[in-house]
């Protein structure tokens, strides 16, 4: 069973290495192989000159500008050629060491798709204000979607590819959690969480979501709650996956 871990990565130089050295040395479920899907959203720091480096381990994309995270995730789906993904943040908040804990369940067929709760698990550093806006969110999730989460907005998550290409994703920043969850939830599946160890990242840091982006993951909660769900379709090249792309 293939496991493909899609990064989305936007200026990371400084911590992209060590992310990437955690990943590729992250452990898997026995029998089952890695890949692991970059996409580089427009960097302009030397990002993709640290990623050339690696261009013989990983596949990358470079996106000829900034789209956004949740347009970046996109590409990585259609890119990917695993049984499973999983989505993995270019920075230091999440460890690729619970990849296992995450994963399992998927690789057993027990699940169809999996969340890693950093509110069940092991969480430091969140600012107050970062953790209401996760609380809000969450507790929108369960009453519009009956979801039953603790964590609707972490980034670790993972499913099997069969249930994103029942989907016609729209993202293009962060608004990619709110469209997931609430478009697995349409369609029926259960969400299974398990904790994760979570470790927070400042502003000065290079954390890159804002206050803005709670309102749009709200809005986004609500609107595909009710908007008809669209039948899966191939997006627009011109529009969202421009670029070069590098494969082993």
């Amino acid at each position: 069973m293939k496991i493909s871990i899609i990064i989305p990565v936007y200026n990371e130089v400084n911590v992209l290495p060590m992310v990437l050295d955690r990943v590729m040395k992250a452990a898997l479920p026995a029998g089952c192989e890695k890949e692991i899907v970059i996409v580089d959203d427009g960097s302009t720091d030397g990002t993709s000159e640290v990623l050339d480096r690696y261009k013989s381990l990983v596949l990358v994309h470079h996106s000829v500008e900034n789209f956004g995270k949740g347009a970046a995730i996109r590409i990585g789906i259609k890119k990917a050629t695993g049984d499973i993904v999983l989505i993995q943040d270019g920075d230091l908040e999440y460890d690729p060491n619970d990849y296992l804990k995450v994963l399992q369940p998927l690789v057993d067929g027990k699940e169809t798709v999996v969340y890693g709760s950093r509110f069940m698990g092991n969480l430091q550093g969140m600012k107050f204000a970062n953790w209401l806006a996760n609380k809000i969110l969450t507790l929108t999730a369960n009453v519009l979607y009956q979801a039953r989460l603790t964590d609707e907005a972490t980034a670790y998550k993972a499913f099997r590819m069969d249930v994103l290409r029942s989907m016609r994703l729209r993202c293009l920043r962060f608004e990619f959690c709110p469209e997931v969850t609430a478009k697995a939830r349409r369609l029926g599946h259960h969400i299974h969480e398990v904790p994760i160890r979570y470790n927070a990242r400042g502003i000065l840091e290079g954390k890159k979501i804002r206050w803005q982006d709670g309102f749009h993951a709200m809005w986004t909660l609500v609107k595909y709650r009710f908007t008809p769900m669209e039948l899966p379709a191939p997006e627009s090249a011109a529009r969202v996956a421009q670029g070069t792309s590098t494969a082993a």
